[in-house]
């Protein structure tokens, strides 16, 4: 008899647990995108974007996501000899996760395709990828975002453009001109000031000897995200002021500039990509607009890179949602599904209500993009609208992937579920490209500089106003807060709030099925909203919503 041999123990039977979730596409299980790209524009993507659905379901790139939040980047200040490098090393997962986003065109989509929908079929795709792996997004978002800002520097746009603008990814630190593809990254932040850009000390000296629009930068940035991108964009003082600049990792005699990583940051999520402190000494960076003009200049960017804050937040809530509805429809409790069982169903339901609006209001906003340039009332959606979603969809982010977890019990508590990624990545987004309060003072000083931006609010959500009582009602009141400006800044937050449900709200009415609409209305602008999520009233038709989400 074998002394090792053991017999079958009826423990290790599993019965009982959901089968993996791969092999399935995030796209077509989207009924909210698919219709959502449809009406917003972007019809002419829907094959492309299938595509790219059936490839990010796939078990191998769902375990590039986990390898490359498993293994994160890692510093190297010097090589073996001594000499100063200041690179930054990933894992293979990172590249291919990177390669594949630059091939789809997550990072220029929008500037590549002269034709309508461009923006929303570009916004599609990095709320897929985001499913899958948000730290790549990073220098994705940021290139995407610099690309419009350096169209309208002719001499620099020769240069960089092309490289921006390519599909392939090519790693390492060499001259733009030996390179096949560029990423750029952004730096504004320092120690002392945060948000309050203005309040930087990084010097611009300019150095005319090097060529013209050419200054030396001294000083630092505190977050310098993905610091092996190709060029930055970067707020210093000049002697006109706070200016813009562009500043290459690499100089065009192949030399490296002086750009020099302090440390990486140990951060609560967003572990796969590399956000660094950065120090500056001399180093060779190019006027990008005029000088004292840097917030100007860059806030294009940042109007950007806001809405992928915004695409990023809700990619997320989508894919939470996605494993609490499998892990539901498959899970036996009580002798049923726990998607069966009526308290369950509230839970789910509020969360595909909550998915639902978030990417409505984010499909729109992208077309505002597609559309402002040619559309005051389109800018102003962008304007107005970006700032709203910015603070508000990234504010629900957390509570909702939280109560997703939940509903996998223990099993979503645990890293081999993504779930526990999920939760510690939600509150970057509410922090990047300024936090909640800075976007809600940002809302304040649109109204108060551009009243007619309140006005194109106001004409947005009219259309829905007679289609559904509480919207109606909610807007009236919003009429009467806004109608006397004391304590207005006291007051920004609630306004802010109010301002996004009621967007939302009237989007839903215009675009969503009638069940869920009148769901999202009454539990969100009808006063019988509770602090948790699966507070919806007793008459909400579960039935139709969670067939919206959840496709047969």
């Amino acid at each position: 008899m074998d002394v090792f041999a053991h017999p079958a123990i009826s423990t290790h039977t599993v019965a009982n647990q959901p089968p993996p979730l791969v092999q399935y596409n995030p796209f077509t299980l989207d009924s909210a995108l698919v219709a959502g790209i449809q009406r917003e524009g972007a019809g002419w993507a829907e094959e492309r974007l299938s595509e790219l659905g059936r490839y990010l379901g796939s078990s191998e790139v769902i375990t590039q996501g986990f390898e490359a939040n498993t293994y994160p980047p890692e510093l190297h200040t010097h090589d073996r000899y001594g000499h100063r490098i200041d690179e930054v090393s990933f894992h293979p997962a990172w590249h291919q996760l990177m390669g594949a986003a630059v091939n789809w065109g997550t990072h220029a989509l929008s500037w590549r395709e002269d034709r309508p929908g461009a923006q929303v079929a570009r916004a599609a795709g990095f709320y897929l990828f985001t499913q899958v792996e948000a730290g790549h997004g990073c220098p994705i978002s940021m290139t995407h975002a610099a690309i419009p800002v350096l169209r309208h520097q002719p001499e620099l746009a020769e240069t960089w453009l092309p490289g921006l603008l390519s599909l392939e990814y090519d790693f390492g630190l060499r001259p733009a001109t030996e390179k096949r593809g560029l990423l750029c990254g952004m730096g504004m932040t320092e120690k002392q000031g945060g948000s309050d850009v203005r309040a930087n000390t990084t010097r611009a000296v300019p150095a005319g000897e090097l060529g013209a629009g050419t200054y030396l930068l001294t000083g630092h940035k505190w977050f310098c995200s993905a610091p092996m991108c190709d060029v930055f964009l970067v707020l210093a003082q000049a002697p006109g002021g706070l200016s813009c600049f562009l500043l290459p990792r690499v100089l065009p005699d192949g030399t490296r500039n002086s750009f020099f990583i302090q440390r990486l940051k140990d951060k609560l999520g967003n572990r796969s990509n590399a956000s660094s402190e950065a120090e500056f000494q001399q180093t060779v960076a190019f006027l990008v607009g005029e000088e004292g003009q840097g917030v100007r200049t860059i806030i294009e960017m940042v109007n950007y890179t806001r809405l992928d804050c915004i695409l990023g937040s809700t990619a997320m809530m989508r894919q939470a949602l996605t494993q609490a509805l499998h892990h539901t429809r498959h899970r036996q409790a009580f002798g049923r599904p726990l998607l069966d069982q009526s308290l369950m169903r509230n839970v789910l339901a509020d969360l595909s209500l909550e998915v639902e609006a978030a990417i409505t209001l984010a499909l729109r906003l992208a077309r505002a993009c597609d559309q402002a340039p040619t559309s005051t009332h389109e800018e102003h959606i962008k304007r107005l609208g970006t700032a709203l979603g910015k603070y508000w969809v990234t504010k629900r982010g957390p509570t909702c992937v939280a109560e997703a977890l939940e509903c996998l019990g223990g099993n979503g508590y645990v890293e081999e579920s993504i779930m526990p990624r999920l939760y510690r990545e939600m509150p970057l987004n509410s922090i990047w490209e300024g936090s909640g309060n800075v976007n809600c003072l940002d809302v304040l000083r649109a109204l108060a500089k551009q009243p007619q931006v309140l006005e194109s609010f106001f004409t947005e959500v009219a259309p829905a106003r007679a289609a559904n009582k509480h919207l109606s009602d909610a807007v009236q009141a919003l009429q009467q807060e806004l109608s006397h400006l004391d304590n207005i800044e006291w007051r920004a937050r609630f306004l802010v709030e109010r301002m996004a449900l009621i967007l939302q709200g009237a989007l839903l009415v215009q675009h969503a099925p009638a069940p869920l609409a009148d769901a999202f209305c009454t539990s969100r602008l009808g006063g019988t909203w509770g602090h948790a999520f699966g507070t919806l009233p007793p008459g909400i038709d579960s039935q139709a919503i969670l067939a919206r989400s959840l496709p047969s």
